[in-house]
């Protein structure tokens, strides 16, 4: 079955394709698929004194905003990153930004930090607690002309 999915999700522009997986995890099209196994010591990991299911973990760039962060975890991830998120919402780079290497199973992101802002993802996260680990990755705004000042910002709202 998922070989007959990933020819269709091939097809798709890969921002295109990632922006329906997005969707589908926020309308939870995805089963709990690892329910069987998610209490089974021998996956249990132990990072910042917090004891997760699993040691396998979601890097930021595939949940930019904190739109699906729950839904990740409920996917078996024993950790999950949101972001990169900067101070002001941004736009990033122009289209096409993510190429498709096909014959190295890879993807080239060149999407620019793309999302809605620390305010709107501090928000979000606030009004959605989260079920697991959650780390945040911040950046600075493309044109900004303090980048360290960017850091500043979003560690201020972030701690």
């Amino acid at each position: 079955m998922f070989s007959n999915l990933r020819s269709l999700i091939f097809k798709l522009d890969p921002e295109t394709a990632h922006n329906l997986a997005i969707k589908s995890l926020r309308l939870n099209f995805v089963p709990n698929i690892l329910d069987e196994d998610k209490d089974n010591p021998l996956f249990k990991t132990k990072l910042f004194n917090k004891v997760l299911n699993n040691p396998i973990g979601m890097a930021a760039g595939f949940d930019k905003n904190a739109e699906v962060y729950n839904s990740l975890f409920k996917l078996g991830f024993g950790f999950v990153e949101v972001g990169t998120v900067t101070p002001l919402k941004q736009y990033g780079n122009p289209k096409p930004r993510v190429f498709r290497l096909v014959e190295d199973e890879a993807l080239i992101n060149r999407l620019g930090f793309n999302n809605y802002g620390a305010k709107n993802v501090l928000d979000r996260i606030k009004s959605n607690r989260q079920i697991g680990l959650l780390g945040i990755n911040i950046g600075p705004n493309k044109d900004t002309e303090n980048r360290l000042n960017d850091y500043i910002e979003c560690l201020k709202n972030f701690l």
